[in-house]
């Protein structure tokens, strides 16, 4: 396996820190609001890389925080005269709830800011004592930037190109206009905590330094977040982390491409700005997912509602390849073509062989997806080719190999149409007076009814039959098989 670093700038072969076990770490949201398509973009991303990494056999120790106190949190709720807590609780519900929706796994370990102050007032204080933080006369403390020598390792920057230029606010409370925050003097109205500089609150950029060392010890194996966090968030996290603990951090650094909505930055003003939840409102997570799975995670990914309905339709048509392969293996006829199955057989090796080729160069997602895609143009060709004789072993093979990949990456497929729902039964009932309680006998009966007025010629008959079945959202398919009802 090879994973890109975006500190390095190249793949290297992924070496864990432990044999066999990995430590990870993405930034969580700042909880005020519903997070939006970029920000899922992100954190589905990192899920995929999550569940490869545990499909290759590794333990993996996942941790991402909630950000519950900072600024945007007060604002918002100063807006809407409410407390700082109860929006970082609504938001905090929200996000969990909608990361389930999205099928994403809940990480191991989910720290809140505010339940972590401890950990940082201690990593704030070693920080003082070791000359790389200093605490101002306003109650505010702030690393000292150039007390750290690899200072820009992380996002490629040098402190003096930073100067050049840079609009930094001014503050005779810093040493350096570069200084950032790591704890912040209470205002009036303002959440706060004590602390040796007097009441206060931690800053953004130090969170997650103090809960990574507290909750996965350092260094970690993988670090990541979106691409617009490697500086400064990342670089100040590493900073502060590198000072205390003199360990090192993070050995891959991680960071998804930018989402863009019909080729452009995703803007309210621009009138292109959704939210997850409104996309899943429209739309299934499993499209979802296909529609990002097709482009890798470090490239920008261009949304638009006509590709994510044709994500939708993808998905549609992968169902029903999977659907049709075990229908026909439970209603093979004939003997098998042997020439037809190997040829099958080999596709399916050649589709997983493929996959993990692409998964391990650097979770290429997009290259996994091609060759799932292959693999169900294969079996589509061998369902036309192999009529009813199908051999029922390599076409349940098939249907197992494309839905367990899919679900590799955490695309769930479509129920299967195959299913039929308990109101076929009544249909039966009505048009052809069954009486048993069976789903599958109840369709028989209707299909055999229907052969029979097809084959007397009572088409009137027949259309009554399949306008009984599409009310319930049903319809016949005849294959080379025999004929089927299934799902619409």
């Amino acid at each position: 396996m090879r994973i890109y670093s975006s500190q390095t700038h190249a793949k290297a072969t992924f070496e864990p820190i432990e044999p066999g076990r990995v430590r990870m770490y993405v930034c969580g949201p700042t909880v005020y609001d519903n997070i939006h398509i970029g920000n899922a973009r992100t954190f589905i991303s990192f899920d995929v890389i999550r569940r490869w990494l545990i499909a290759s056999g590794y333990e993996v120790t996942f941790a991402q925080n909630l950000t519950d106190v900072d600024d945007k949190i007060i604002n918002r709720a100063n807006e809407q005269g409410r407390t700082s807590e109860d929006v970082a609780r609504e938001f905090s519900d929200r996000f969990i709830d909608i990361m389930r929706r999205a099928n994403v796994l809940d990480p191991d370990v989910r720290p809140r800011a505010t339940g972590e102050i401890g950990s940082m007032i201690g990593m704030i204080k070693s920080l003082i004592e070791q000359g790389h933080a200093y605490a101002a006369k306003n109650g505010d403390v702030y690393f000292a930037v150039r007390s750290d020598e690899g200072y820009g390792s992380v996002s490629g920057r040098r402190i003096d190109d930073l100067m050049v230029g840079a609009r930094i606010e001014e503050n005779e409370d810093k040493r350096d206009p570069l200084d950032f925050a790591l704890w912040k003097a209470a205002k009036p109205g303002e959440p706060s905590w004590p602390s040796p500089w007097g009441q206060g609150r931690p800053g953004w950029h130090t969170e997650c330094a103090a809960m990574v060392h507290r909750y996965l010890g350092v260094p970690i194996d993988i670090h990541g977040g979106g691409s617009d966090l490697a500086f400064p968030h990342h670089e100040n996290e590493c900073a502060q982390a590198s000072c205390a603990w003199h360990e090192g951090f993070a050995n891959i650094w991680m960071h998804t491409g930018m989402l863009l909505v019909d080729g452009e930055k995703m803007s309210k003003s621009l009138g292109n700005f959704f939210t997850l939840e409104e996309v899943l409102e429209k739309h299934s997570a499993a499209a979802l997912r296909l529609l990002m799975a097709q482009t890798h995670y470090r490239s920008p990914l261009d949304f638009s509602w006509e590709r994510l309905e044709g994500a939708e339709s993808s998905l549609a048509r992968i169902g029903g390849t999977a659907d049709n392969l075990r229908w026909a293996a439970n209603h093979a006829t004939g003997a098998a073509d042997p020439e037809l199955a190997a040829g099958l057989a080999a596709a399916i090796e050649a589709a997983r062989t493929e996959f993990r080729t692409q998964m391990d160069d650097d979770f290429n997602t997009a290259g996994a997806v091609a060759a799932l895609f292959t693999l169900i143009t294969e079996a589509n060709t061998y369902l036309e080719r192999a009529a009813g004789a199908v051999d029922a072993a390599v076409a349940t093979d098939c249907a197992d190999a494309i839905a367990s990949l899919f679900a590799t990456l955490g695309i769930e497929l479509p129920e299967r149409v195959s299913v039929l729902p308990r109101e076929l039964v009544d249909v039966a009932a009505r048009l052809v007076g069954f009486t048993g309680e069976d789903v599958d006998a109840a369709a028989s009966a209707v299909l055999e009814a229907r052969a029979a007025a097809r084959a007397a010629k009572d088409w009137t008959r027949a259309d009554a039959i399949r306008d009984e079945l599409t009310a319930i959202g049903l319809a016949v398919e005849d294959t080379a098989a025999g004929s089927r009802i299934k799902r619409a």
